[in-house]
């Protein structure tokens, strides 16, 4: 099942509410058929939105639409100040991607770590408390990776690629993605979200084995409301408005001993070295 998205919903409900309403309302009965059609949708509406679950908490979707990021229900308010917790242990990064420039030809609104290890055991822990919403296994250099997405009911998401090795507790409910296949790496929305707990290990190993490519991405974003860059009409019509437009300077957001390790490291893409349009 590829992502799913709220119409998808809707169309169901919609099916449902005529098949229930042909069931309820007979001809020349009492009944009357606008109360008896209020009745099933309110009733409908409640069990989806208790059910559906993209955001977090029942009630709570957060919903991708061609403007941006929409939320339906009343999302709790985010940590403030916004602190994350660190997802790896930053002391042996070597290097630091970072969020919000182009790299390989391509724009990338995420970041990530660089490890010189000769060996891909790196823990990866949630940063934050969240769900899993969705997730990819695919094939890349011969090797499968792991690409993992995570939702706070607040509105802050964040997501790891090039996970290697998955906690047990991830790689059975990866098992239920659709079969890796090569370079394809779209996400799929997990019918029944996994609660994480901020510091809950979720991979011990990343990168690639093979290659001893030994790094990981991450990028945090923040779906209540569009970044700085895209308040520039210019970039904001280059650049995607899933990821790109909401996605923030995850390194002033780690503890600050920890910004101020990262950031005397250098830049892991040697052409895009430090460069990002989100970080100062």
């Amino acid at each position: 099942m590829r992502r799913i998205t709220f119409s998808i919903f809707v169309l169901g409900l919609a099916t449902f509410l005529l098949v229930a309403c042909e069931k309820t309302v007979t001809p020349g009965s009492n009944f009357n058929a606008t109360q008896a059609i209020n009745a099933v949708v309110q009733q409908n509406v409640n069990q989806m939105l208790a059910n559906v679950n993209t955001g977090i908490a029942a009630g709570i979707v957060w919903q991708k639409t061609g403007a941006g990021w929409t939320v339906l229900g009343n999302p709790p308010s985010c940590p403030d100040p916004l602190q994350l917790q660190s997802p790896v242990d930053v002391a042996k990064a070597t290097a630091i991607l970072y969020p919000g420039q182009t790299r390989g030809g391509n724009y990338k609104p995420h970041g990530g770590f660089r490890f010189s290890s000769a060996t891909n055991t790196v823990p990866v822990r949630a940063p934050l408390d969240a769900q899993l919403v969705e997730g990819s296994r695919y094939i890349e250099q011969g090797e499968t990776q792991y690409l993992l997405v995570f939702q706070n009911p607040c509105g802050l998401r964040y997501r790891f690629d090039h996970l290697l090795t998955l906690a047990p507790a991830f790689a059975t409910v990866v098992a239920t993605l659709p079969a890796a296949q090569v370079d394809q790496s779209q996400t799929t929305a997990f019918a029944n979200p996994v609660q994480v707990s901020a510091g809950d290990v979720i991979a011990s190993a990343v990168g690639f084995a093979k290659t001893k490519n030994v790094s990981v991405d991450f990028g945090v974003y923040d779906l209540r409301q569009k970044n700085a860059a895209s308040k520039n009409a210019t970039w904001a019509a280059s650049h995607d408005v899933e990821q790109a437009q909401y996605a923030l300077c995850w390194l002033d957001l780690l503890p600050a001993a920890e910004v101020t390790t990262m950031k005397a490291l250098p830049g892991a893409d040697q052409t895009a070295g430090k460069t990002s349009d989100y970080c100062t």
